[in-house]
């Protein structure tokens, strides 16, 4: 017999095949699971002259996880960007801010990472472009929280051509003070903001995103569906590709942030085109994403709420698109070929996005299964839930989110509300298609912190909705066997059976039995995609 190119031994290996018990030896040839054994030695008769052997009595072996809707180009973009998730006052978050000025030629951008809540800050509030202006008035400084609020200080706000006299961007809005002048703050305004960024050095955007790409692979993250991706993007990971830099798979969501128009949709698929049929396991195209409402300050909710920028009574959130443009566009993706991913976060949002979807499945019969999905479905009531599993709808959700805005989401919709987001338990009793991610950079990344949180509720204002807790193998299995439904792999990936890809890790406990306590912060020793390491002990 052919000598394997990897042999583990480990206490446990869990294979994820229904009914299987844990297996102790996982032999790998190529990029290919070769075999399994359950005894240790069961597989030693493949071990030859260039056979890795990995003999780790007290280790397990799961799959690697999925993440199911996240921003790796964000977590690549920012990666050399200034960290302020650190700062508890506007005075500190200046001061980092102040740090890099003083060490930034005049008149580069400068800007921040985007995981970060303004709730953290004593102040509670983000900073004004007054106060960034006395960290430095000889940049342009972008501060980003999150994927959909920017805050610029007084040089930005003029680099970019934004006054008074600036519309709100689509689907979002420039806060203004009471005289009607922009205070720095917008949400959804990356449109505005972009043409005036410089061209990206080449060099620095590929560092960043291989260093993120491998930060995901120290949690045990195997591939990333990235959810807001640009043509310019997707061109960098595919060198990054090449050059085998990449520390994670990835599949790729166009984005179609600040589009109003089907014509615009039509212009990105023109270039899409030439990914249609490339194969690469490393790295591909999902579809288009689309949004339906907006996140925690503008979600589109049935009844009011009262967010920070929006004081106004009355005040239900907003929709991204006009709605006979926006089925229009999604109907034209969905005749090429391609596949919808759409943010709806709010109640009313769910409900919009489910009414257009069941409108283009009655134009569009006969679509393959997995065509239409529903990004995060934040808060959907047991009516929107029965809809999206009789429209055959999957929704992924995000935990971790969750965990990281709960305190400011709180401020904002009440705890009820908020409580009642991502409710798991209930998707799952109700049969739905569910598979989970982080939404980083609003939620952290990271394998057994999901699994935490899927299985305890836990945030940072506390246990939230404890009756939408899921058992931990319900919760695995929405980062492995369900998430590769959606990418429409499961003859690739998700167990560790002979034929599917070796991406596989490896930990010193065993998540599904770890105490809980311990699990939140538990990391994998190994992580390996197609047999080769992305994540190893230092040597």
């Amino acid at each position: 017999m052919s000598s394997a190119d990897l042999l583990l031994r480990a206490g446990r290996i869990h294979t994820l095949v229904p009914g299987e018990p844990p297996q102790r030896a996982l032999a790998v040839r190529g990029d290919r699971v070769y075999a399994v054994a359950a005894a240790p030695e069961g597989l030693d008769h493949l071990i030859g002259p260039a056979t890795t052997v990995l003999d780790l009595p007290g280790a397990t072996v799961l799959p690697a996880f999925d993440d199911t809707h996240t921003h790796l180009i964000a977590a690549g973009d920012s990666a050399q960007d200034v960290s302020v998730d650190g700062a508890r006052s506007i005075a500190e978050l200046l001061d980092l801010i102040r740090a890099r000025a003083d060490r930034t030629p005049p008149g580069e951008w400068i800007r921040t990472a985007g995981h970060w809540q303004e709730l953290n800050l004593a102040e509670r509030r983000f900073p004004t472009a007054a106060e960034l202006d006395t960290a430095t008035d000889q940049h342009p400084v972008l501060v980003l929280r999150g994927v959909h609020n920017q805050v610029l200080n007084g040089v930005a706000l003029r680099r970019c051509g934004i006054d008074a006299t600036t519309p709100d961007p689509a689907g979002g809005a420039v806060t203004r003070d009471p005289a009607g002048q922009p205070t720095g703050h917008l949400r959804g305004g990356l449109a505005l903001i972009r043409p005036h960024l410089p061209v990206p050095d080449q060099r620095a955007k590929l560092d960043g995103l291989r260093l993120a790409s491998h930060a995901y692979a120290a949690t045990g993250i195997g591939t990333v569906r990235d959810t807001n991706s640009s043509l310019a993007d997707l061109a960098a990971l595919r060198q990054l590709r090449e050059e085998g830099g990449l520390g994670c798979r990835v599949r790729v969501l166009l984005s179609t942030l600040g589009f109003s128009s089907r014509h615009q949709v039509e212009e990105l698929l023109d270039g899409m085109e030439p990914w249609r049929h490339l194969g690469d396991p490393w790295l591909g195209v999902w579809g288009v994403k689309f949004w339906m409402d907006g996140g925690i300050e503008a979600g589109a909710l049935e009844t009011p709420y009262c967010p920070a920028h929006c004081p106004t009574p009355g005040y239900t959130g907003q929709l991204a698109w006009e709605e006979a443009e926006l089925q229009s566009a999604v109907e034209l993706v969905a005749r090429r070929g391609w596949r919808v991913g759409i943010h709806a976060y709010g109640d009313r949002g769910v409900r919009t996005l489910l009414d257009l979807y069941e409108r283009v499945q009655g134009r569009l019969p006969g679509l393959p299964y997995g065509t239409l999905v529903m990004e995060h479905g934040g808060l959907a009531d047991e009516i929107q839930r029965r809809r999206a599993v009789a429209l055959g709808i999957p929704i992924t959700i995000q935990q971790p989110l969750l965990h990281d805005a709960a305190a400011i989401q709180t401020e904002y919709w009440g705890e009820d509300r908020v409580a009642a987001l991502f409710p798991a338990r209930a998707w799952l009793d109700a049969g739905a298609d569910l598979s989970a991610g982080s939404d980083y950079p609003v939620g952290a990344f990271g394998a057994a912190h999901s699994l935490h949180g899927l299985t305890t509720r836990t945030t940072v204002a506390g246990v939230l909705g404890p009756a939408q807790t899921i058992t931990r193998a319900e919760a695995l299995a929405l980062h492995t066997t369900a998430a590769t439904r959606l990418t429409h792999e499961t003859h690739l990936r998700g167990t560790l059976t002979p034929g599917r890809l070796a991406d596989l890790t490896i930990w010193p406990a065993d998540p599904t039995t770890t105490p809980t306590e311990a699990l939140a912060t538990l990391l994998p020793t190994h992580t390996f995609l197609g047999g080769t390491p992305v994540h190893a002990p230092q040597a």
